[in-house]
């Protein structure tokens, strides 16, 4: 299929982007790109691919703008239940920790979660999945982490396989067995961390290497956290997920900086997220790194915090800015890339430009895969968004509304927008 005549084929070709040069879109102005067998054959001009494949199939996308699929490296995607009495609290001037305390945030869902099952947890995931889809998002991150013993644990592990035969979402799955202290284990912490390091990780893999030898392992991540993981837990949870082969992802720095951020450049994390409260000097580490600073815009937007990333700091120091969801139920029930990059230009100063490529070639760092996703070049996955406008900087400039007008995935099309005509006169 040649996808022909668009007003702005957005490439991002040329690899993750640092600095200055995140605002180097690679923009073809009439441009044209050649899929075949699920992945990207050629670009170039409409005139040129027109003239060399004038045989092949052909989609016109005149007047309307093409990026890469979105990918959103950072989603609590798999849970049960909900926790809208929470949003209440908040507002009645309950912090997330007071919260926490009474019962709620994060104990509250693994509750629901413990009690689901795997049927149920796909079931409640599946609308959620297919909401990210048709805004945009063609790959994302989805963590466990809502389960806190190992059988919960693996349901979730198993839910986001399961959801994977079955949505055109691609997801790459986390392990977040170190989200929280169980309950079971409030008081008692350390033996918490040393169940997940000698019980939890091994029986991960093993499970892992049964059921998804095909796949590469799934990432191991954790909280750390006052109220979560201390920095001496997570080390020792990190140490053992790194002699066991797992790749590393971690929480950090959202309420007090703890020093998470030193680690994950230490231990070559593939991210390190959230990142409101981290240290100027520890952002200079990370920018010296390959390890990807994600943001979160909505988890404060969500929490009414006036806190963000120092996203600017990062791009201006030559750190790898990318953006996610933080889909989750208690502070950013948010399936839309679309709205997460008109927060970040909003709040946290960046330009539409560094905006997509944080969801788009950069996201796709913090995963991994930015050798096979996250723009649009020759031998890359087939992941595009045809949208309904004409310049993709309108994805920043409105919200609200979806303006994708086809995801294509893997090659294959998915029409999104509906075009509803209303007539109007006398009744």
């Amino acid at each position: 299929m040649l996808i022909h005549s668009a007003s702005q084929l957005v490439t991002l070709a040329g690899g993750v982007r640092r600095g200055a040069r995140m605002n180097d879109l690679n923009i073809l102005a009439d441009g044209a790109v050649l899929i075949r067998d699920g992945k990207i054959e050629a670009v170039g001009l409409s005139s040129e691919l027109q003239a060399a494949y004038p045989e092949e199939e052909k989609l016109d996308a005149r007047g309307k703008a093409i990026v890469p699929g979105f990918v959103d490296p950072h989603t609590h995607l798999i849970w049960a239940g909900d926790r809208a009495a929470e949003f209440e609290m908040r507002l009645q001037g309950k912090t997330y920790m007071e919260i926490m305390a009474a019962g709620g945030g994060i104990a509250s869902t693994v509750r629901a979660t413990r009690e689901a099952g795997v049927e149920e947890l796909v079931k409640q995931a599946l609308p959620r999945a297919r909401r990210m889809f048709s805004y945009g998002t063609t790959t994302a991150e989805a963590k466990s982490g809502y389960g806190l013993e190992i059988r919960a644990e693996l349901d979730q592990l198993q839910t986001i396989l399961k959801l994977n035969e079955v949505c055109p979402l691609e997801l790459v799955p986390t392990f977040l067995g170190a989200h929280d202290i169980a309950p079971e284990y409030k008081n008692d912490p350390d033996k918490y961390t040393n169940i997940l390091c000698t019980e939890m990780l091994p029986a991960v893999l093993e499970w892992w290497k049964k059921y998804a030898s095909n796949l590469p392992l799934p990432f191991v991540d954790a909280f750390c956290e006052k109220g979560a993981f201390s920095l001496e837990q997570t080390w020792k949870i990190f140490l053992k997920a790194k002699a066991l082969g797992f790749p590393l992802k971690i929480h950090v720095d959202e309420f007090e900086a703890l020093g998470g951020t030193r680690l994950a450049v230490e231990l070559k994390a593939a991210s390190a997220d959230h990142l409101v409260k981290t240290p100027p000097e520890e952002l200079r580490l990370l920018a010296k790194s390959n390890t990807v600073a994600v943001s979160l815009p909505c988890t404060p937007f969500g929490l009414a915090d006036q806190h963000y990333t120092a996203a600017r700091a990062i791009i201006d120091s030559g750190g790898i800015l990318a953006l996610a969801t933080d889909l989750n139920p208690g502070t950013a029930w948010c399936e839309n890339m679309q709205f997460v990059m008109a927060l970040a230009c909003r709040y946290m100063k960046i330009t539409p430009a560094e905006a997509l490529t944080a969801a788009t070639i950069n996201a796709a760092a913090a995963i991994q895969r930015a050798d096979r996703l996250g723009s649009i070049e020759p031998g890359k996955q087939a992941d595009l968004l045809i949208l309904s406008v004409d310049d993709y900087r309108q994805l920043m400039y409105r919200f609200g509304s979806n303006l994708v007008d086809t995801v294509i995935k893997k090659g294959k099309i998915y029409p999104i927008t509906e075009h509803i005509e209303v007539e109007c006169g006398e009744h």
